[in-house]
């Protein structure tokens, strides 16, 4: 899926605010890479360069394509134009911090939350310091002596002022602003690694400066709106707040999130149709109350049936999720997910076979334990668990499903 670059831009906000100047590339929609680099490296003689690495692959377990390939292009060009230092950061390179700079072969890499440490970082180098114990920091050749740390308050984090992502708004024919109102999740879904990404508290910006940066892009002209927060009605008080600030402010704006199929009101929907919501991804995942314990769900085939039901009362847009193959996957509880999900009645439906196994998670510990990889498999590389008893099935099974039923993307 394109997306802008948020995270990129909000690393740039605070090296700006740190006092350095700063140029940000998108090169989502660039058709030619290299000359945009040439370029831009020519003319600005850039001290540092950070790259953000969002995706290490598609995440589809037939034929996966390794999308880091591309960042290595992009690394292997500002080496020949540039002899300054080149950091890594963003989602990807944080799942996978020694392996992927290592792969890269770049100087350093930033995990996790890169305001901090990547500020830091340019003192040190400004300085001629040693950088080593900056938290969260990977040199190449030495690793990480500091582990990364995550801030407690976000709101010392500022946005990234519209001007920062103005060049990739206008990449983009129907631009969808993203907007980040926490960080981290407590869940610990089996196979997920946003922890690893972001952190397991979590932490919220303050809803008056939420509101605040919304109503500057509004004012600007734009109208569409993708709350990129992996829960948005998590915690519930904190959704309806965000809510209210926008009508508040009697912000005219299209917006969609994600939904946890838990602690979801009348009263929640209301305001949120109300403040502009239009459409929601609805991650259940399965559809076998067996197959949502194995995954470490809290919540239950009733509670994804109300949460769905509440959204298509008020007339919302839902697409939902399926990812199958897990461990104690079966036939039958693959049925089962398809039924539950034919009852469901959606706008559309994601629906993933295998699972992609990060580190730091409890489907890469199943993975080790059951021998599907070796405890030193390098996870950078494409892996994925698919239950033993659905490997000649699965995938033929969802093609004959999918053929009735145009909703359905696979």
């Amino acid at each position: 899926m394109p997306a802008m670059p948020l995270g990129l831009a909000c690393v740039a906000e605070a090296t700006k605010r740190a006092g350095h100047e700063v140029i940000m590339l998108d090169l989502m929609f660039r058709a030619d890479v290299s000359s945009t680099l040439k370029d831009a490296i020519s003319e600005t003689q850039p001290e540092c360069i950070g790259i953000s690495v969002r995706n290490i692959d598609d995440q589809c377990s037939e034929s996966p394509q390794f999308l880091i390939e591309k960042v290595k292009q992009v690394v292997t060009v500002c080496r020949t134009l540039s002899a300054s230092p080149i950091v890594l950061g963003g989602a990807g390179y944080s799942m996978f911090p020694e392996s992927a700079l290592a792969y890269l072969e770049a100087d350093y890499g930033v995990a996790g939350e890169g305001e901090m440490a990547f500020t830091n970082l340019l003192t040190h180098l400004h300085k001629n310091e040693d950088p080593s114990l900056i938290p969260g920091l990977y040199i190449k050749d030495q690793g990480s002596r500091e582990p990364k740390i995550w801030c407690k308050n976000l709101d010392k984090f500022f946005l990234p002022e519209t001007s920062i992502l103005s060049v990739s708004v206008s990449q983009s024919h129907e631009p969808w602003i993203p907007v980040q109102t926490r960080r981290g999740c407590a869940l610990r879904c089996s196979y997920c690694s946003t922890s690893t990404i972001e952190g397991g508290i979590l932490r919220k910006r303050s809803p008056e400066i939420v509101s605040s940066w919304l109503e500057s892009w509004v004012n600007a002209g734009y109208a569409n709106f993708f709350f990129v927060d992996n829960t948005f009605n998590l915690p519930p008080a904190y959704a309806k707040a965000i809510c209210r600030k926008i009508l508040k402010r009697k912000l005219d704006m299209n917006w969609r999130c994600i939904i946890y199929p838990d602690k979801v009101d009348k009263e929640l929907v209301e305001l949120m149709v109300a403040a502009g919501c239009r459409q929601i991804s609805l991650g259940f995942e399965s559809g076998s109350e067996q197959m949502l314990k194995n995954l470490n769900k809290q919540f239950t085939l009733n509670d994804v049936s109300a949460v769905s039901e509440i959204f298509a009362e008020q007339g919302i847009e839902r697409m939902g999720f399926l990812l199958l193959g897990g461990p104690g996957e079966t036939r039958q509880s693959v049925e089962e997910s398809l039924a539950f999900a034919d009852s469901l009645k959606l706008d559309t439906l994601r629906v993933t076979a295998g699972i992609r196994i990060y580190p730091d998670t409890a489907l890469a510990d199943t993975a080790i334990h059951q021998g599907v990889i070796s405890p030193q498999a390098n996870l950078l590389y494409p892996h994925f668990y698919l239950s033993p008893d659905l490997e000649d099935w699965l995938s033929k099974r969802l093609r004959e499903w999918q053929a009735s039923r145009p909703h359905v993307i696979m």
